[in-house]
């Protein structure tokens, strides 16, 4: 890869100032010595075959290599008075306004001028046409940078020069071209550890996570102490959610440059998905003070400090990145679209800290506009909003509680907590294990357990500032309300208490399982699951509006074997040439023969092949109140049923009830009804509802793999499970395959109340803070 680009450059102004003049001087017997040698050597582009001419052209380049480049520019137009087409002065020249810099657009043009009058001059020299794409990849101008490479490719081709069209397509973000490129690369000259790491990214972007590891070890076997490999092997493994690899990956990283940005950002990033809350602070704060406007640093410190309850060092930290505002015509970052939302929810959190949780609610409590554009992460344009109230002296932030200082029968509740919560986390990849979220869930699925035994004792609940009967809203909101203050970055908000305006729009949950060239690994299971049911809805589709067709359709569907396939066959009518949507349907039970709208599959696809494969549900107020009056129906039922089963604890009476359970969140999680945090809420209720009933879950949620061929259960995304299930029956079966429900021990009893012993924000902030390490070497009486 050396050429007379990679000359030393000195340190002299590159406009030609003075003292340019004076390095020049006191250097032209060194410049005269190099450009001897260069000329003897023909070590530059497009040499003649007269040597005099060659020195005077080595002057020349050895002037750019030493960063001289008016003075470089003025030699080659002095010999080209003489020698108008002296294609190597050309060429020469237009070398050197591009190094001149291309964020003045003249010298852009002059460079692109020049080297296209050498490409007309001599066609066949592929580095014309490298030096030409090198222009105008910076310029935007990528497509034709690419036709440019293809030629010199062409031409002649070689490692270099697939690697270099390779990243061209990485920045296009065709993954699968680029890593054509650069394994064609690498079969060239396969010690290149750059072209490796970009190999792994292809594959890493396309979410192939363990073939990107593979490359991305390849290339540190190559290049021991290549931070970038590291960084993105850390990156990988996070991804796949095993984060003890993840730690050692970024550490590796941090050991060969410990003020290594990017890496202690992803590392706290990954630290705060964890829980480790106070371990991620550490890597933002030595972050910042390496690059003090390092915005995410910025924005994840002041997450950090107000997810523990430090609200004054938080709302500090968001304030500073509320004063980076996006130049004119700059799109604003993630954080700075977030930032205002945090800082006014944080100020409401700081107020309510010692306010008793039965005395307000925070759904009804935010405006509806801050919480319809928070959900759907908007820029914060909301009109006529009157901010929350500035921190108040007398509120003080959360203290550190050690674990210690909690009794004995509290400390027990803690470690079954963070027993529970584990029972939830998905072992697919994707998930990242967070320990904060097991606490919080673990908590929530103790809470439940306790106020519907309450509720089937005829006790009533306090919400809202009212005592009451509680009803099966309220069973999820002691969940909803963990799972919140578990992580303040995302708004778990319940959808029908968004604004009319918006409900009546449809509030969309959305999810890409395919966008272009990359695929949602965490849904990857099912994709086998969702193309069977695809094909048979075209069947039914094709049989009432297309019988004569219907063998053809048939025919062409047995020779699918993936979602991409799909799109063809589908232009066997002329209304879906783009793409098709197919709609699920969920059974009633309370209504037989009576189907809601479950969610949508939508299918698209461009000439080139880039297809967009999504699934989202469309949360209207219609569809709402067909799924509340579903799961009134079965809660009044549960309820009921609970009752009896407190007096006669009969093994009929267990089995209806649990089966009512399961029914019941099988419609929640079809109905999705919050913004964010849907699935793990309601598993947390079923685990609750069911330990109410005298029943424990005992088996992990499985890693099995989705398949036709095994309908005992599939795969390991509970409300997966749900939204495919044919019925509630069938995710009740499928469910209970796994679960392995035994008896509940009876040392559940002596559990302390949760929302006596957790009363406020506060408290259950200091819970989740508290570090509980020495659970795991005791043993929890009640597993």
């Amino acid at each position: 890869d050396s050429s007379f680009l990679h000359f030393h450059e000195s340190d002299c102004d590159i406009g030609g100032s003075s003292s340019c003049e004076s390095v020049l001087s006191l250097n032209t017997e060194k410049i005269l010595s190099q450009a001897k040698l260069l000329a003897e050597q023909k070590r530059f582009p497009l040499a003649t075959d007269n040597d005099n001419t060659n020195e005077e052209l080595a002057i020349a380049y050895v002037l750019i290599g030493n960063g001289l480049y008016d003075e470089a520019i003025r030699h080659f137009s002095t010999m080209l008075q003489e020698e108008p087409e002296l294609v190597s002065a050309i060429y020469g020249r237009g070398i050197a306004y591009g190094k001149k810099g291309l964020h003045d657009m003249k010298n852009a043009e002059l460079a692109l001028f020049e080297l296209s009058r050498v490409i007309s001059l001599e066609p066949d020299h592929p580095e014309v046409f490298e030096q030409r794409a090198e222009i105008l990849s910076p310029l935007g101008r990528i497509s034709e940078a690419l036709s440019d490479l293809t030629k010199a490719i062409q031409l002649q081709p070689s490692a270099r020069l697939y690697r270099h069209r390779g990243t061209l397509y990485f920045i296009s973000e065709d993954y699968a071209t680029a890593h054509e490129d650069f394994q064609h690369s690498l079969e060239l000259n396969k010690n290149q550890p750059i072209a490796m790491l970009y190999k792994g990214l292809t594959f890493f972007h396309r979410g192939l996570l363990k073939e990107a590891i593979e490359s991305f070890k390849e290339a540190l076997k190559q290049k021991a102490d290549f931070i970038d490999a590291y960084k993105s092997l850390g990156q990988a493994y996070r991804e796949l959610g095993n984060f003890d690899a993840a730690t050692e990956s970024f550490q590796k990283a941090l050991l060969l440059n410990q003020n290594h940005v990017q890496t202690l950002q992803l590392k706290g990033m990954m630290l705060y998905h964890h829980g480790s809350l106070d371990e991620a602070l550490k890597n933002f704060k030595r972050c910042l003070q390496l690059e003090p406007y390092n915005e995410v640093c910025q924005y994840m410190k002041g997450l950090s400090h107000v997810a523990m309850g430090q609200f004054y060092e938080g709302i500090k930290a968001q304030t500073k990145v509320m004063l980076n505002d996006p130049l004119p015509g700059q799109k604003a970052s993630p954080e700075y679209l977030k930032v205002k939302y945090l800082r006014e929810y944080s100020r409401y959190l700081h107020a309510h800290l010692d306010t008793p949780l039965t005395e307000y609610n925070t759904d009804i409590d935010l405006p509806g506009n801050f919480k319809d554009h928070w959900a759907k992460n908007l820029p914060f344009l909301i009109e006529n909003y009157e901010e929350q109230p500035g921190l108040q002296p007398h509120i003080k932030d959360v203290l550190f509680q050690n674990f210690e200082s909690y009794k004995p029968d509290v400390q027990e509740l803690i470690c079954v907590a963070d027993h529970l919560g584990s029972m939830m986390q998905y072992e697919t990849p994707g998930f990242l294990p967070n320990k904060r979220i097991h606490r919080a869930m673990g908590l929530a699925t103790l809470e439940v357990m306790q106020a519907v035994q309450r509720t089937w004792a005829n006790s009533k609940v306090r919400m809202n500032g009212k005592t009451r009967l509680m009803q099966w809203r309220d069973m999820f909101d002691i969940a909803v309300k963990w799972r919140r203050i578990a992580d303040p970055d995302q708004p778990v908000l319940w959808l029908d208490q968004m604004p009319a305006r918006s409900l009546s729009r449809g509030f969309n949950n959305h999810i890409n399982l395919i966008r272009g060239q990359v695929i949602n690994m965490r849904y990857l299971e099912y994709f086998e699951k969702i193309l069977h049911f695809i094909k048979d809805r075209i069947l039914v589709y094709h049989g009432a509006n297309n019988p004569k067709g219907l063998l053809e359709v048939r025919e062409a569907l047995e020779k699918v074997h993936k979602v991409e396939d799909l799109l063809p066959i589908m232009k066997f009518n002329s209304k879906t040439r783009d793409g098709f949507t197919v709609n699920t349907k969920v059974p009633s039970l309370k209504d037989q023969g009576k189907e809601y709208d479950g969610f949508t599959i939508t299918i698209t696809g461009d000439k080139v092949g880039n297809i967009l494969f999504s699934v989202e549900t469309q949360t209207t107020e219609e569809r709402t109140q067909l799924y509340h009056a579903e799961i009134d129906a079965l809660y009044k039922d549960l309820t009921a049923k609970g009752k009896i089963l407190i007096l006669s604890a009969e093994l009929g009476e267990v089995d209806a009830v649990c089966n009512l359970i399961l029914s019941l969140v099988y419609y929640f999680y079809n109905l999705m009804p919050l913004s964010r945090g849907s699935s793990v809420i309601a598993y947390s209720v079923i685990m609750g509802a069911l330990m109410a009933s005298g029943k424990e879950v005992s088996g992990k949620i499985p890693k099995g793999k989705a398949s036709i061929k095994r309908p005992k259960y599939t795969s390991s995304l509970v409300d997966f499970e749900a939204m495919t299930a044919p019925g509630s029956e069938a995710f009740s079966k499928i469910a209970r395959s796994w679960m392995n429900l035994k008896s509940i021990s009876p040392s559940y009893k002596s559990l302390p109340s949760v929302s006596e012993t957790f009363p406020t924000l506060r408290t259950m902030i200091e819970v989740l803070n508290t570090d509980s390490s020495h659970c795991l070497k005791k043993t929890i009486v009640v597993v």
